[in-house]
């Protein structure tokens, strides 16, 4: 655990009262001016600043001065306490027959450990817990219901006819949106780490109301790869990441619960609005529905104000590592600042790497129910009155299944949160590859309620078993990586799935190409555990080296960076 060390020799403002000076503020003290505090039941304290108070506190009190053996000048007592999540830390102090010492600027407990960052539970973190859901809401919405303005887009351009690989060209719209939504991770938590979540999400809400705005007054597919792909998706991701982190400033034995609220708050938003869009759409068109959809955006940048930092910062930290920096070469400065904002160190776990491929490879199916099932049941089963309702119960199962599955994660100890998401994904691919075999519209409907529910407990447990894997301190930067793996195969996933219509004519093939990349994903995945507990074994036998896995005994929401002082990457 890091300490801040003042200069001087003092450390701490209460050291100014200490005579001779033990550890700084929070140490503990040196000699027998230590015996002396202890006695005294009083906390540690440091020694001070001002040296001439000091010798005169000393003339004053001479059974507190520091009084050594002789022949050693000095007493010193160092104590170490063993580092945990629980938030105990190392104390040193010194003391001196001339009252000078040394101490640290870390605010501590009555123990002298280092007080644990601790969230308030609740208050105002029930405002943040609102902007988050309507953060969420907004962008899934919109993002889930793109089946909708799929068909619009396609009626808009008025060709449909003519150009053979309409469908090919139109999925890449909604594929680029949401792929840059995940592709964007890496670079929104180092914006998250160094600018703090409100102004990221700010600036993302803004970026993405852009693209909305702009998309209403074009008709050029290619001019709208970019106002709708482009711009909408990277300021949904700068918007979307933020709202997660920025609710572990605020709970932490609540967490779990918390992410279920602004899971299914979301629903509230994300149910309704593919019926809205059905609706108004036909009334109004596909420019003003853009325009309607950008309000959703404008009104998140005033929300995100609501995300105020309560992380402590850590200033000291920085300066040091600004100093260091200026007695480097100019390269040496850039490849140290580049290893500092992309820290790759999260790699070097195996569990890790497997995770992240097995989630990467899941994903690439992910998508083509919400963007192709509309289209199908058009063609298939001649329904254009209901087909919304599939979008219906597919946002609303899964804002279900967040809801629930937030809870159950709270209950599951360790790495065993994992096998959810092996279930949800085997479930998922299965469901993919029975939408063929359907011979009526209500049987769609079933399947969608259930891949809406497996969505949401593939979702919600993401963040909570990146906390297992890495631990606190590397998480978003390991969910970063992770949706960053996860950009290609979903942005990939829908324009192959739209090739395979236009090749065959149907959704058949698109549909059991969608099923296998989730059940094999499923299948990767079921190893991290055992990978997991062999590795702890194996460390336990070997109790001398460094320990590269983090405890099964790491509480979710520790602490989570996104203050803009924070380290994450430490």
């Amino acid at each position: 655990m890091e300490e801040e060390e003042e200069d001087g020799g003092g450390g701490g403002e209460a050291g100014s009262e200490a005579a001779a000076g033990g550890g700084g503020r929070g140490g503990r003290p040196g000699g027998a001016a230590g015996m002396w505090d202890r006695l005294r039941g009083s906390r540690a304290a440091g020694g001070g600043r001002n040296g001439a108070a000091m010798a005169q506190r000393d003339e004053k009190v001479p059974a507190a001065a520091g009084e050594s053996e002789p022949g050693a000048g000095a007493g010193t007592e160092t104590e170490t306490e063993t580092e945990a999540e629980t938030g105990t830390g190392t104390g040193t102090g010194t003391g001196t027959g001339t009252g000078t010492g040394t101490g640290t600027g870390t605010e501590r407990g009555p123990s002298g450990a280092a007080a644990p960052f601790q969230p308030r539970e609740g208050g105002f973190g029930w405002v943040v817990v609102f902007a988050a859901a309507w953060c969420n809401g907004s962008i899934f919405g919109i993002n889930n219901s793109f089946g909708i303005l799929y068909m619009m887009l396609q009626s808009d351009l008025g060709e449909g006819e003519k150009d053979p690989a309409l469908e090919f060209k139109t999925a890449w719209v909604g594929s680029l949106a949401m792929g840059m939504i995940f592709f964007c991770s890496p670079i929104v938590s180092i914006f998250t780490d160094r600018l703090g979540c409100r102004t990221t999400a700010a600036m993302g809400a803004a970026i993405a109301f852009i693209g909305l705005l702009c998309s209403s007054f074009t008709k050029s597919l290619e001019v709208r790869y970019f106002t709708y792909g482009i711009l909408f998706g990277c300021g949904s991701s700068f918007a979307f990441q933020p709202s997660l982190v920025i609710l572990g400033h605020y709970f932490k034995r609540r967490l779990g619960l918390a992410n279920g609220i602004v899971a299914g708050g979301s629903c509230l938003i994300s149910v309704p609005l593919p019926f809205f869009l059905k609706m108004v759409g036909k009334a109004i068109g596909l420019a003003h529905t853009f325009q309607v959809l950008s309000a959703l955006m404008l009104i998140q940048i005033f929300l995100s104000m609501t995300y105020r930092p309560t992380l402590p910062p850590s200033c000291d930290s920085q300066h040091d590592g600004q100093d260091k920096l200026g007695s480097r070469s100019a390269r040496q400065q850039c490849w140290a600042q580049t290893r500092r904002y992309f820290n790759l160190r999260v790699f070097r776990r195996k569990t890790y790497r497997i995770w992240a491929f097995g989630i990467a490879t899941a994903v690439l199916g992910y998508l083509v129910p919400y963007m192709h099932l509309v289209k199908y049941v058009e063609k298939r089963f001649k329904e254009t009155k209901k087909d919304w309702i599939l979008l219906v119960c597919l946002g609303g199962m899964s804002g279900l299944g967040r809801l629930v599955s937030g809870r159950i994660g709270d209950c599951i100890p360790g790495l065993k949160k994992i096998y959810l998401q092996v279930a949800s994904f085997m479930l998922l691919g299965i469901l993919c590859m029975m939408i063929p075999q359907c011979q009526g519209f209500e049987g769609v409907i079933v399947i969608c309620l259930f891949l809406g529910l497996c969505d949401g407990f593939f979702t919600t447990i993401m963040a909570p078993i990146a906390f297992e894997l890495v631990g606190p301190m590397q998480a978003s930067q390991a969910i970063g990586y992770l949706m960053g793996l996860m950009a290609v195969p979903m942005t990939a996933g829908t324009p192959i799935a739209g090739y395979l219509n236009d090749y065959f004519g149907n959704y058949d093939a698109a549909f059991y190409f969608a099923g296998v990349p989730p059940i094999i994903g499923a299948l990767v995945l079921s190893v991290v555990p055992l990978v997991h507990q062999r590795m702890l074994k194996k460390q336990r036998l070997d109790s001398g080296k460094d320990k590269m896995l983090v405890s099964e005994a790491v509480v979710n929401g520790e602490l989570l960076p996104g203050c803009p002082a924070s380290e994450a990457h430490m």
